[in-house]
């Protein structure tokens, strides 16, 4: 009866985290001036924000693979506000790239590229960022921070200007550790930051968006603690960019799925 109980709970928790993964915010963030941060791109379903991303071309977004909804999927690229939007301009239907393996946050490989249905034009207020060439560890002492719209408090309400903040990288076994007190083993090819042992993090609304250390793109927003942004809890879990550079590269290069 009581490992029922137990499968139960785990059962519970862990669709839970996928169910409250989607699209993650900022908590105790700021706003980003709009000479900074110029590759942020804002994913909508119906002309709404869903998830954050990241131009890393002219050609392709990059973001997270629970964002993908099954609905069309536009990308707005060019502002740092989503109610300041030239739709001629800055709007982009796309097309989905989701790595191959992926399933559900929890057994990782969250990543997608959207495909632009047209190239960018990259100047002063749309610039890509670039991406990290090799793992990094806690222990590299790097500036991080994540970036995104939507809500600044769990259950909050979602903000129309991009936010910002700093957050400082966990030590993956610390985080593996913190996450087992919740009965949920991290997949591979993760990163953490942010969440705990701060107050610092991200929550509902920019699931997808970049974690930036010493401005290039190392991890990819996938998932907290059941979408409690209360921090700090439990740490903050990204996609590891570097583990999926070549395949980030290959379609990049072939320039299709």
């Amino acid at each position: 009866m009581m490992h029922a109980l137990h499968d139960l709970l785990l059962l519970c928790l862990l669709t839970c985290v996928g169910q409250n993964a989607q699209g993650s915010e900022i908590i105790n963030g700021r706003p980003v001036p709009e000479s900074l941060m110029r590759y942020m791109a804002s994913v909508q379903i119906d002309g709404k924000h869903v998830c954050g991303g990241f131009l890393v071309s002219e050609d392709f977004v990059l973001t997270a693979a629970h964002c993908d909804k099954n609905s069309p999927m536009e990308v707005v690229l060019g502002t740092h506000n989503l109610k300041k939007v030239n739709n001629d301009r800055m709007r982009f239907s796309v097309k989905t790239c989701k790595h191959k393996y992926y399933d559900k946050v929890e057994s990782g490989n969250d990543i997608m590229l959207l495909q632009l249905s047209r190239k960018v034009q990259l100047d002063k207020k749309v610039k890509p960022i670039q991406l990290a060439k090799k793992a990094i560890k806690a222990t590299d002492n790097m500036k991080c921070l994540v970036a995104g719209w939507g809500f600044t408090a769990t259950n909050g309400k979602a903000v129309d200007v991009l936010n910002r903040v700093d957050v400082p990288l966990i030590d993956l076994n610390v985080c593996k550790k913190q996450w087992k007190f919740q009965k949920v083993v991290l997949p591979k090819g993760v990163l953490c930051a942010g969440g705990y042992g701060t107050k610092n993090g991200f929550c509902q609304g920019d699931s997808g968006g970049p974690l930036v250390c010493n401005g290039t793109a190392v991890g990819i927003v996938s998932f907290n603690m059941n979408g409690n942004c209360d921090y700090p809890n439990r740490p903050n879990v990204y996609t590891d960019i570097s583990q999926h550079l070549a395949w980030i590269r290959n379609i990049l290069k072939k320039k299709r799925c």
